[in-house]
């Protein structure tokens, strides 16, 4: 008692399908692995940018120092 049995996810999956369809489902499925994908993504690339980000900012400090040089 207490845990769910396999019985009671086959009642909720056939209620899932007959609320939502298996069009909407599988849409939904591929939604859900595109946002995972992209979170991965998005974490892989958080983790390489501090590195780009301090040549981006070298050449901003770079270029601000010519122009306070000329000014």
């Amino acid at each position: 008692m207490g845990g769910i049995g396999i019985w009671q996810l086959v009642i909720i999956l056939v209620i899932v399908l007959l609320l939502f369809g298996t069009k909407r489902l599988k849409n939904l499925g591929g939604d859900l692995g595109g946002a995972i994908k992209g979170f991965k993504g998005a974490m892989k690339e958080g983790d390489e940018k501090p590195e780009t980000n301090t040549e981006d900012q070298q050449s901003v400090e770079d270029d601000s120092a010519e122009k306070s040089k000329k000014d």
